[in-house]
């Protein structure tokens, strides 16, 4: 091992790190793996004016002292004494792109914070100069208490300075230090970095003036959540107001081609089938697109503008309060739309246990595929009124069920964290992206392939499903004075079912509802939807389905029937997804056990609580 001075060359990723440290040690450089880890370890030596050697160790690009991959941890390991067949290093030069300095300080602020003399090089400022941007490096170098030199690495700009201000480094005395390095807030640390930028900024386009503009509101440790819970709370009033029309004309175009067809076709079989279930089981369920694609046009929109990672940042703070790192906001973020593709995302956190937790709750976020059976019993049994002027009460409540998906997963991530996945969660950096007016094509097109998504499922798991339903609730027959829900097979397993749900308010439609929507959440408003039909008088069919359960449900059902599915997992797909990402039966098992237990826990107490206020 040598006994030359050691310098980590570290920043984050696409900084200009590698190419001045190739500026600086020429062609006197090794290239290997650290042992036990297929990660490139580049050593080079610097000779320095009076012909000193100083041994360069160029260290993976990454964005904080947390990893998230091997690069990641091979360069924590080797700044905090850790990295097997390592030295310590003695000083530190850290690499910053003058373009993307506020994100770039993030990670020097923690680099600096681990006590090693360090010098900062200030790289590509002639790309910043052409942007616009104009720097202070004399006032970085007071703000952040260590050397700042101006660099053009690929031009040998600035080198000769950097070299004599390295060598200067080593004149002092030699730190040995290792440990697990210093913790930081995230949020903090992005506001203290911004905040460095800005006095070094000398000046800068409007456009980057803008942009710290809206972060410095977006991201306030108070208005930021406020605005954040501002824009979720506008986005569920408008699931309810703006989809009003539309959902309206879909739905009365259902029930009058429902009754075309009713009345073209000869009584029997077939016309069962098709009006009874297919039209009333997937049609009950297609009515829903517009609440749907109202929803995707706000997530889209968030995410095209450059909003949602800050949301992300937002969050950390909370998600880390519950055991779990900022990484895990994008996977129970996308389980919004639908809780597979919220598993799968969970392949980008590093730690297997934050993994576990984040995919154990994914289920608990409120998925689209939960909004037709919110929008059925809100709009059955919910007053269309404003709560406050200008909230809409079924808004409020639309948003109060969301928000209570949220905290579950919050509350149960805290809980798994403490008893069988314990462990602490990481945490979170990444780049800010720059804001953007969202292009209309591309919300169009993301619009499209929703809708298209959402057809699809109708025309195939749920139309599936209800044809089955309608086969079980058919036969045998009712005979004269029988009502069909109660003689069929559906009925018998209903029964079965409402034995154990009855004591937490669920009635037999429930019941029958509860199985099929197994398959797929909104098979639960297609299922009583067919069961509805079949029993409905002649006169009855031309009720909406609202309609109809408001005359048969009491309030106090209907909230707990809302209690459950904040909670039930209810999907194959998500258990079938559990198992492949977790290896194995132990986790969807634990998942499935553990979030029904919840179910009806929160349905029993919602009824129960309901009741004694007299809505029973």
């Amino acid at each position: 091992m040598s006994d030359l001075p050691l310098v980590a060359v570290v920043g984050n990723p696409n900084a200009g790190k590698s190419a001045l440290f190739n500026v600086l040690t020429g062609a006197r450089q090794k290239v290997g793996n650290y042992p036990g880890v297929t990660v490139e370890r580049h050593v080079g030596r610097l000779i320095a004016a009076d012909g000193q050697a100083i041994e360069l160790i160029d260290l993976p690009g990454t964005y904080s002292l947390d990893p998230t991959s091997p690069d990641e941890a091979v360069t924590r390991d080797v700044l905090l004494g850790k990295q097997k067949g390592e030295r310590l290093p003695q000083a530190l030069l850290i690499v910053l792109d003058a373009s993307n300095l506020d994100n770039h300080l993030r990670f020097a602020l923690q680099l600096i914070d681990l006590g090693l003399p360090t010098v900062v090089a200030l790289n590509m400022v002639d790309l910043a100069k052409r942007d616009g941007l104009e720097l202070d490096a004399a006032r970085l170098e007071r703000e952040l208490g260590v050397p700042v030199v101006e660099t053009v690495a690929v031009r040998k700009r600035g080198i000769a300075d950097l070299t004599a201000r390295i060598q200067e480094l080593l004149t002092g005395p030699r730190l040995i230090r290792a440990g697990d390095g210093p913790i930081h807030d995230s949020l903090e640390l992005q506001r203290r970095a911004r905040e460095i930028a800005m006095a070094a900024i000398v000046s800068e386009t409007p456009v980057r003036r803008l942009t710290h503009r809206l972060d410095g509101l977006l991201l306030h440790p108070v208005a930021g959540p406020l605005i954040l819970a501002a824009i979720l709370f506008v986005m569920f009033q408008a699931v309810f107001s703006w989809s009003a029309p539309p959902a309206d004309w879909l739905e009365a175009q259902t029930l009058a081609v429902g009754q075309w067809i009713a009345a073209a076709l000869p009584d029997g079989l077939l016309k069962s089938l098709i009006v009874d279930g297919i039209f009333a089981g997937v049609g009950a369920v297609i009515v829903f697109l517009p609440q749907i694609l109202i929803l995707f046009l706000f997530i889209l929109v968030l995410e095209s503008s450059g909003y949602m990672v800050r949301a992300a940042f937002l969050m950390d703070r909370l998600m880390s309060h519950a055991g779990l790192s900022g990484r895990a906001f994008i996977p129970l973020l996308s389980s919004f739309a639908c809780a597979v593709p919220g598993i799968m995302a969970t392949r980008t956190i590093s730690d297997p246990k934050d993994r576990l937790t984040t995919i154990l709750v994914a289920p608990l976020m409120t998925c689209s595929a939960r909004l037709p059976v919110y929008t059925l019993i809100i709009g059955a049994f919910i007053p269309a009124r404003d709560a406050f002027p200008g909230v809409g009460l079924q808004g409020l409540v639309l948003f109060g069920l969301y928000l209570a998906g949220i905290v579950g997963a919050l509350l149960a991530a805290l809980v798994l964290r403490r008893t069988v996945v314990k462990g602490g969660g990481g945490a979170f950096m990444m780049e800010l992206p720059k804001y953007q007016m969202p292009r209309i094509a591309d919300i169009a097109i993301g619009l499209w392939q929703r809708a298209l998504i959402f057809l699809k499922r109708a025309g195939t798991i749920i139309m599936a499903t209800t044809v089955v339903l309608w086969a079980f609730a058919s036969f045998p027959q009712a005979g004269p004075g029988q009502k069909q829900s109660d003689v069929s097979i559906a009925g018998h397993i209903a029964d079965g079912i409402h034995t154990v749900v009855a004591p937490i308010g669920f009635n037999k439609d429930i019941s029958l509802a509860l199985l099929p929507a197994m398959a797929a959440r909104e098979v639960a408003v297609a299922a009583i939807g067919t069961v509805y039909s079949l029993d409905a008088e002649d006169e009855a069919q031309a009720k909406t389905l609202e309609q109809r359960m408001a005359g048969r449900w009491s309030l106090a059902t209907a909230l707990a029937f809302l209690a459950w599915f904040v909670f039930a997992p209810q999907c194959i797909s998500t258990i079938a997804v559990t198992r492949r990402e977790t290896n194995g039966w132990k986790w969807p098992a634990f998942m499935v056990g553990y979030l029904f237990v919840l179910a009806y826990a929160a349905a029993g107490v919602t009824y129960w609580t309901a009741v004694a206020f007299g809505l029973g």
